[in-house]
C-alpha cells in the first residue's frame, strides 16, 4: 500500500514545490543587472561578435610549449575530413609504423574506407537484430528508443576497430581510397538511418502480426541487400582479394597478392587484441578498480562489446608515462572540446585557456564528477597519445596527442595538452597490460558490471 501511495505523494509535492515566476521575483533578477560601464563595455562587445570563444581566450594563461622529454615513433597527420571515424584513424595511426617496418617502406596507410565500409554494413545487422529482440517491448520502452533514435552513425571506440579487423581485415588505402562519402558521411547515413527505421518498423510490425522467425529473417537480409547497396554506390565495392605494389626504401618495388584478411594477420602484431591490450577509464562517478562494460556497444553480433577498467587519474599516468618510455603510443579519447584552442599554429589544452567566468561574470564551477553526470562533459574525440613531458622529479607536466584533422590543425596537426588537462577531460586511453601495476591487473579479472546501452559514458 505504501508503494502505492508513494507515487501521488510525489507528484502532489511536485506540484505544490513548482514555483511561477512571480512579478516581485523577475524585478529582484532584473535589477541585479546593473549596467555600469563596464558592463555596457561587455555588452557592446558581446552583442556585436559572435564568438564568445574568440573574446574568452586568456592572454594571462601560462605559456605551454611544444617540447617533450619523451616521444614514440609517429608517421606524419591524417585526416578524417567530415566524418566520425576518429575511432578508426587512431587505432590505424597507432598501426602504421609497424606496418611501414614490416614493408620497408617510407609512408604508409590503411584504407578508411575499406573499414568503414564494413562498420555500418555490420552495425545495420546489429541494429536489425536489436529491433527483432526487442519486438515484444512497446515504442516507448527505453532501449528501444535508444535504438530508433540512431541506427547507425560513425562514432565508435577501439573494440569496433578490433571486431571489424579480425572479420574482415584491413588493406592499404591505395585499395580502397577514399570516396567523397567516407569523407563527408551525413547525408549518406542519414539515408541509411532512414532506410533501417522503416525496415526495423516492418520488422516489429512482421514480429506483432505473430509471423514466425525465419520469415523475419528472411525480410531482414532484403533489408541489408538495400544497405550493402547504399554503401557500394557511395564508397565502393570492398575487395574480397587485392595485389599491391609498392616500393620499399632501397628502391625496389615489391608485389603483394593476398585477402584483406590475410594482410591484417601479416601487419596486426599477434599480440594485438583484448587479451593483451585493454581500455582503462578514468570515471570519478563510480567506484575504481571495477570492470564496466556497455550493453551491446559493439558493431557486430559476434563482436565484443565496449568494456573498461575504471582507475584513478594517478595510476593512468604512471602506466601511460611507462607506455611512452617504451615507444608505444596510446589509443586515448577526451573532451577534446572542453578548454582547448585547436587553432593552426596553437594546439594548446589546458585548463586556463579560457576565461570565460571573467568575461561573462558568472561562476561555471563544476568538478570532472558534476560535468559527468549533468552530461556537461563526455568523451567526444579518440587521438593517439603520443608523447610526453615530465619535471625534474619526471613526474608529468605535459602530453602530446598525434590528431586525425590534418596538418593544418594545432601545432602541425599535433595537440599539447596539460597534465592538468588530462585530469579533467581525458577519458580512457588503451594500453598493453604489462604497463599496469598489480592491482590493476588484478582488478581486471573481476566481474564486468553492465551498464544499459543508453548509459552517460555512452
Amino acid at each position: 500500500m505504501k508503494k502505492i501511495l508513494l507515487l501521488p505523494a510525489l507528484l502532489i509535492c511536485a506540484t505544490v514545490c513548482a514555483q511561477t515566476i512571480t512579478p516581485a521575483e523577475l524585478s529582484r533578477i532584473q535589477s541585479s543587472f546593473v549596467k555600469d560601464g563596464s558592463t555596457a563595455a561587455l555588452q557592446n562587445i558581446l552583442v556585436q561578435n559572435k564568438s564568445i570563444k574568440a573574446l574568452a581566450l586568456n592572454h594571462s594563461a601560462e605559456p605551454v610549449d611544444n617540447f617533450f622529454k619523451y616521444t614514440t615513433s609517429v608517421k606524419g597527420i591524417t585526416d578524417q575530413m567530415s566524418s566520425g571515424r576518429c575511432w578508426m584513424f587512431t587505432s590505424m595511426n597507432q598501426l602504421r609504423p609497424i606496418a611501414m617496418k614490416r614493408y620497408n617502406v617510407g609512408s604508409f596507410d590503411f584504407s578508411h574506407n575499406f573499414s568503414y565500409f564494413w562498420d555500418m554494413f555490420e552495425k545495420a545487422n546489429l541494429f536489425l537484430e536489436d529491433i527483432i529482440a526487442t519486438a515484444d517491448r512497446s515504442f516507448d520502452d527505453r532501449e528501444v528508443v535508444t535504438y530508433f533514435k540512431s541506427p547507425v552513425s560513425d562514432g565508435g571506440v577501439w573494440n569496433l576497430f578490433y571486431n571489424i579487423g579480425e572479420k574482415y581485415g584491413v588493406v592499404p588505402a591505395e585499395i580502397m581510397p577514399e570516396t567523397e562519402h567516407s569523407n563527408n558521411t551525413s547525408q549518406m547515413v542519414s539515408i541509411l538511418n532512414e532506410r533501417l527505421r522503416a525496415g526495423g518498423y516492418e520488422l516489429r510490425e512482421m514480429c506483432a502480426a505473430g509471423k514466425k522467425i525465419d520469415a523475419v529473417r528472411a525480410e531482414k537480409v532484403e533489408i541489408l541487400k538495400d544497405i550493402y547497396r547504399i554503401l557500394a554506390l557511395c564508397l565502393g565495392e570492398p575487395p574480397a582479394e587485392f595485389t599491391w605494389r609498392y616500393k620499399d626504401l632501397n628502391g625496389n618495388v615489391q608485389t603483394v597478392k593476398t585477402t584483406p584478411v590475410e594482410f591484417y594477420k601479416t601487419v596486426i602484431p599477434e599480440n594485438y587484441n583484448p587479451e593483451n591490450f585493454v581500455m582503462i577509464m578514468n570515471d570519478p562517478t563510480r567506484p575504481y578498480y571495477k570492470v564496466y562494460e556497455i550493453e551491446n556497444y559493439r558493431n557486430s553480433i559476434e563482436g565484443i562489446n565496449w568494456y573498461y577498467l575504471n582507475l584513478p587519474n594517478d595510476v593512468i599516468k604512471v602506466a601511460a608515462l611507462k607506455s611512452i618510455k617504451a615507444d608505444e603510443p596510446m589509443y586515448a579519447s577526451c573532451d577534446v572540446g572542453k578548454q582547448s584552442n585547436t587553432a593552426s599554429g596553437a594546439g594548446k589544452l589546458d585548463v586556463g585557456t579560457y576565461d570565460y567566468e571573467s568575461l561573462m561574470g558568472v561562476s561555471l564551477a563544476m568538478d570532472k564528477k558534476a560535468r559527468i553526470l549533468t552530461r556537461q562533459s563526455s568523451s567526444s574525440h579518440a587521438m593517439l597519445i603520443v608523447a610526453c613531458d615530465t619535471d625534474d622529479n619526471d613526474v608529468p607536466v605535459k602530453w602530446q596527442f598525434e590528431n586525425s584533422w590534418g596538418a593544418a590543425s594545432g601545432d602541425r596537426g599535433y595537440l599539447t595538452f596539460t597534465d592538468r588537462w588530462f585530469d579533467e577531460y581525458l577519458f580512457r586511453i588503451v594500453i598493453n597490460r604489462k604497463y599496469l601495476d598489480k592491482k590493476s591487473i588484478d582488478a581486471l579479472a573481476g566481474e564486468h558490471i553492465m551498464l544499459p546501452c543508453w548509459d552517460y559514458m555512452f
